[in-house]
């Protein structure tokens, strides 16, 4: 109960008209809640706009994957790393070197594979008209984290160049302020020291 008074008289100090408390001290006094303020009102719209991008451009991978096709390819090497036992919901890819047709002519080159597949295995990869290999398209969860991670970094930016900007207007204040105690105390100190 007492910080929810203290907070509320914090405020109220905030719209007073003390004689004493100069521009500088009030601005500064409606820095954190305007920034604050501007956050919750700027925050839905680089959410919302950070998510838009993310999904344009994952829209348009997923229209360039519409024409890619599988095609099995067999390891020449043994995928290195580890197999995980959980029934291959904790494997990764690494790049193995393989051979594969696309077009009717045999290919060399390195493929995604899961890691820990041994050697002569048979893998199936996506190649592109081209008959180049791609990573595996993107699957719904994927996308979603990806549209998730970039609304979480536009809104740690937004909330970074407010933090900055308000210390930057502190900064500005506070040498405002300096320079008006100089110059009242270069007003006031001749007279006081006259009158020892």
């Amino acid at each position: 109960m007492a910080t929810s008074t203290r907070t509320w008289r914090k405020l109220a100090r905030r719209r007073d008209h003390n004689p004493l408390r100069r521009r500088a001290d009030r601005i500064e006094g409606w820095l954190l809640p305007a920034a604050i303020a501007v956050f919750l009102a700027a925050s839905p719209l680089v959410a919302a706009a950070a998510g838009a991008g993310v999904r344009a451009g994952n829209a348009a991978a997923a229209h360039a994957q519409l024409s890619w096709h599988r095609a099995p390819a067999v390891l020449l090497k043994a995928a290195p790393g580890p197999e995980m036992s959980d029934n291959g919901a904790n494997t990764w890819l690494v790049r193995t070197p393989a051979r594969w047709t696309s077009g009717g002519r045999p290919r060399t080159g390195s493929v995604p594979a899961p890691a820990g597949t041994s050697a002569g295995s048979t893998v199936r990869i996506w190649l592109d008209r081209a008959g180049n290999v791609r990573t595996p398209p993107l699957t719904a969860a994927q996308v979603s984290d990806r549209v998730i991670a970039a609304t979480l970094i536009a809104l740690a930016g937004l909330a970074a160049a407010l933090a900055i900007m308000a210390m930057l207007t502190r900064r500005l204040l506070d040498r405002r302020r300096l320079a008006g105690w100089e110059s009242a105390w270069l007003s006031v100190g001749p007279q006081w020291s006259h009158q020892r």
